[in-house]
């Protein structure tokens, strides 16, 4: 996979925001379930260990659309994704974190996300 332009990156993240709004979900409902499923765990309306793994499952698909888009995906919990870019000349990733808008902040590759600043 290439590099994302920024109206590119911008595009292939309104087309995942369906995909990441499931994950945001079944990333709840898997977390629900688990903790249903400890020792003296609350009972939840949810299901019980076959909706846990399904979740499982499908939280696998979603991460693996993701990154067949040539995005990256970096964290969980928030959801953190990342598309490779180039700024002059200088590997960079368009950063988009969980409870974001839109597309507005990117890092150096090198530097990660302590280096987040606004798109220019």
């Amino acid at each position: 996979m290439g590099l994302f332009t920024v109206p590119e990156a911008r595009s292939e993240l309104a087309r995942l925001r369906p995909v990441l709004d499931e994950l945001i979900t079944l990333r709840a409902d898997a977390a629900e379930l688990a903790a249903s499923l400890t020792p003296g765990g609350t009972p939840t309306d949810l299901g019980g260990l076959p909706e846990l793994k399904a979740a499982q499952a499908r939280l696998d698909e979603l991460m693996s659309t993701v990154q067949q888009t040539g995005a990256e995906l970096k964290g969980f919990a928030p959801l953190l994704v990342d598309f490779p870019a180039e700024f002059d000349g200088i590997p960079v990733l368009l950063c988009w974190l969980e409870g974001d808008q839109d597309l507005a902040w990117y890092h150096r590759a090198d530097i990660g996300f302590a280096g987040r600043r606004r798109i220019p």
